[in-house]
């Protein structure tokens, strides 16, 4: 898959999105509440779940986020593809 390298770095500027990052790779899925629950009681974080999926978007439109329904939940992980293909570039 062709990823937009523009619309990586993008997402990848923010903190709050590198944090959600960091939580995903610790696990290998979690859903909208753990995640929510995790970036507000490890890292302090005032921010609600609708700001959290607005910053999941951004992820998912990077290709760095990857959804899925299991059962009635949905279920995210971190898809490391993205950055492997865009660093390939510079790291040998």
């Amino acid at each position: 898959m062709n990823w937009n390298k523009d619309t990586i770095f993008k997402a990848l500027a923010d903190s709050t999105r590198r944090l959600i990052l960091d939580e995903l790779s610790e696990r290998d899925e979690l859903t909208l509440y753990e995640l929510t629950a995790r970036l507000i009681m490890k890292h302090n974080l005032a921010i609600s779940r609708q700001a959290i999926a607005k910053h999941l978007t951004t992820l998912e439109d990077a290709g760095l986020v990857i959804s899925k329904r299991k059962g009635k939940y949905r279920v995210l992980m971190f898809n490391k593809a993205p950055l492997k293909n865009l660093l390939k570039r510079w790291i040998k």
